[in-house]
């Protein structure tokens, strides 16, 4: 052999070992990002951790993630699905507090006695408000349930609404009232703010200005706060039975029982968009991007999109029974079954049904709130709010 063909084998032996070894290199490179051993150590690392941590993706396999892999449409909504469930997962109140669970059955319900015929419940991020049809207005701490203040003086207690530090209640009077509660003073009897509006004033909503009643049977009144008495605007064009009252950040919304309808309105309360939802709508709630309108004859709940007025489904099953009130915790819808003793419940991302438990015989919820942790549900029948 000569001195040149030994020169080139050599050479050539030299370039497989280089190969050799910078394809070990390569592959302990690749085998750092977590379980993936087709993916570089790179900057684009931590995000891929990020999101097989959380469970958005787990990859092609336990150890490929195939990072120059096309995604088509099904499997990116499948991302973002999985994205907004852990991210309101982990993000909430619930999640901080470890309160994972959902009752199973009326016997774990925490229960606390009010007034007579509770009626809508709001809450102000630490208690709990609730209008009783007997005239008083109850205080519940939501840390334990604990009654802590009876308000008098309020007949007819209807709807509640929290805004301009005060706890702000309708009475379903002739003519209706508007009553006020200033919660840094002790407890005694409710400040009448205005009197004069429409008959039997129920469901109340405020759009940061004035305050927005439904009046059944054929009104609405928008009251501007100012001196006592405040300022009351009645307006009836265009309403057969308005129910339920909501703001949603942009417009006014009101359920027409008589209709079967849910309006939006302008400023001055005219009707500038009618949605046809189920007969006898209720007491809506907004979710962020979606009005639920339970229909209490129909046995069903509608789903709004705000945004357009488009109904995007109509919800029936899951244990609806005359349902009358929504509440909104973050991540899941509650409805209240007026004759059906029970509640039912939804995911609010995606609209799929989470089943529905019993509050007990006889107990007729009626209103629901949440405090982000727990929902908050009046039973009228037992004159009890129960925490679920």
């Amino acid at each position: 052999m000569t001195f040149s063909r030994l020169r080139r084998r050599a050479f050539v032996l030299l370039t497989v070992a280089l190969l050799a070894l910078f394809a070990g290199l390569t592959h302990g490179l690749l085998g750092v990002c977590g379980p993936f051993t087709d993916t570089p150590s790179d900057p684009f690392c931590v995000f891929i951790l990020e999101v097989f941590y959380m469970g958005i993706t787990t990859g092609t396999t336990p150890t490929t993630y195939d990072p120059t892999g096309n995604v088509n449409r099904t499997q990116m909504a499948a991302f973002l699905s999985r994205t907004v469930d852990r991210t309101l997962q982990r993000g909430s109140r619930r999640a901080v507090l470890d309160q994972f669970w959902t009752p199973q059955n009326s016997g774990i319900l925490g229960v606390t006695p009010v007034g007579g015929g509770p009626q809508l419940v709001r809450s102000d991020g630490l208690d709990v408000w609730v209008a009783n049809i007997g005239g008083t207005v109850s205080r519940v701490r939501a840390g334990d349930g604990r009654l802590l203040e009876t308000w008098t003086g309020a007949a007819s207690a209807s709807g509640t609404v929290i805004a301009m530090g005060l706890v702000l209640v309708t009475g379903q009077t002739s003519p209706g009232r508007l009553y006020a509660i200033n919660p840094t003073q002790a407890a005694g009897s409710v400040t009448t703010v205005a009197s004069t509006l429409g008959n039997n004033a129920g469901a109340i909503a405020f759009d940061g200005a004035r305050f927005w009643v439904a009046d059944f049977p054929n009104a609405i009144s928008i009251i501007t706060p100012g001196s006592l008495p405040w300022t009351v605007t009645t307006v009836t064009t265009g309403f057969i039975g308005p129910v339920g009252a909501l703001y949603d950040g942009a417009n006014v919304w009101m359920t027409d029982q008589g209709a079967g309808t849910l309006l939006k309105l302008d400023g001055s309360g005219a009707i500038i968009q009618t949605v046809s939802t189920g007969s006898f709508p209720q007491h809506p709630v907004f979710d962020g991007t979606n009005i639920w309108v339970p229909n209490s004859v129909s046995g069903s709940v509608a789903v709004v999109r705000d945004s357009s007025g488009a109904v995007l489904t109509t919800l029936t099953g899951n244990g609806l029974v005359h349902p009358h009130s929504a509440a909104f915790d973050g991540q899941r819808v509650l409805v209240t079954n007026y004759d059906g003793n029970s509640v039912s419940l939804w995911k609010a991302a995606d609209l799929s049904p989470l089943g529905s438990i019993s509050t007990g015989a006889a107990t007729t919820p009626l209103g629901a709130c949440s405090d982000g942790v727990n929902f908050w549900i009046t039973l009228f029948g037992s004159a009890e709010l129960a925490r679920f």
